[in-house]
């Protein structure tokens, strides 16, 4: 009889263990999917960020350069995409879309001697500058976590727990590389 029960215990032991294990499994990949979305949010505030600057830039830079009706156009519809915009693809197409705009304004800029020497221009190029690595930094620590969870999705025991969750792997934050070696220089 205390055999019996002492299996019995046992057998109770060991499903509690295993279930607790199972829950703390899936409470890590929940915690990761939402450090990934406050990831993406904070990427998603330093984009727009980065497209208000362009605009302060496009317009300081209004006496001095003839820039494309285009440009400020296309500046506004991307500020106002970001809030819209959901996965790490399409944060990597707008973040890579506004970089190359930002590039374009910083080349004009710097063929203005005058212009670069102004006050408010070189406060927006040190604010465009601590912009960039506010995004640098947000990438890094998204791609983290989605090593992590993607790394969850494929290790056994939290395998299991994916493949009843559905958890799928995610997308990483994608550089263009013209964006990695390049950084806007405001040491004029």
């Amino acid at each position: 009889m205390w055999i019996q029960l002492l299996i019995a215990g046992i057998i109770i032991l060991i499903v509690l263990v295993i279930l607790g294990l199972f829950i703390s499994i899936y409470n890590r990949f929940k915690t990761l999917l939402n450090g990934a979305d406050a990831g993406l949010a904070q990427i998603k505030v330093a984009l727009k960020k980065r497209l208000d600057m362009i605009t302060q830039l496009v317009d300081t830079a209004k006496g001095y350069a003839e820039f494309e009706k285009g440009t400020m156009t296309e500046v506004t519809k991307m500020r106002s995409r970001v809030g819209q915009i959901k996965g790490a693809g399409e944060v990597s197409k707008l973040g890579n879309q506004s970089r190359k705009i930002l590039d374009n304004i910083i080349a004009v800029v710097e063929n203005y001697p005058e212009l670069r020497s102004q006050e408010n221009v070189k406060e927006l190029m040190n604010a465009i500058q601590d912009v960039e690595g506010e995004i640098a930094r947000h990438r890094y620590t998204y791609n983290n976590i989605i090593q992590e969870f993607n790394t969850k999705v494929d290790v056994v025991p939290s395998n299991v727990v994916a493949g009843l969750f559905h958890f799928e792997k995610l997308e990483y934050l994608e550089f263009d590389e013209s964006e990695i070696s390049k950084r806007p220089d405001t040491t004029w």
